[in-house]
């Protein structure tokens, strides 16, 4: 009776002892969660902060290069064409017309003519001015015409 008295006072000694030693354990281990967690909310609004900075910066630039173009009735526009097709070419020109505006809208709408068809509405930003005149061929050398080197 006396040694299992014995045992279990050394018994719960030893789980008192285990015990401090994983709260001792534990105990910093939170502390570093917390402070990661603290440093990580931080982290994220400062990317939040910058990602603002950038979507300013980057509309300030784009509204800089966007040109304010005026259509009147009238004028003489091409048309771009936006319809993807297969093997379109590269060198070949995206752009149709010219077309006459008949109309203009708000909001930038414009009502365009074709010489031989039904009257279209299309958005401003599709058409670009047309200043008359053809487009010159260019001219490429043959290899005869050029001297040769000496």
């Amino acid at each position: 009776m006396q040694r299992l008295k014995s045992f279990q006072i050394w018994g719960f000694r030893l789980v008192d002892m285990i015990s401090q030693i994983v709260g001792a354990l534990v105990e910093p281990t939170l502390v570093a969660v917390e402070e990661d967690a603290d440093s990580l909310a931080i982290e994220r609004n400062l990317a939040y902060e910058n990602s603002v900075i950038y979507k300013e910066r980057t509309k300030k630039l784009h509204d800089s290069k966007i040109k304010n173009r005026i259509f009147n009735v009238g004028d003489q526009v091409l048309l771009f064409n936006s319809r993807l097709k297969i093997f379109s070419g590269k060198l070949k020109t995206r752009w149709s017309g010219p077309f006459t505006i008949t109309q203009v809208f708000s909001y930038g709408t414009i009502e365009l003519s074709q010489p031989n068809g039904p009257n279209f509405k299309v958005n401003g930003h599709r058409v670009k001015h047309y200043f008359g005149g053809e487009i010159p061929s260019n001219v490429v050398p043959d290899l005869h015409t050029f001297p040769m080197d000496k």
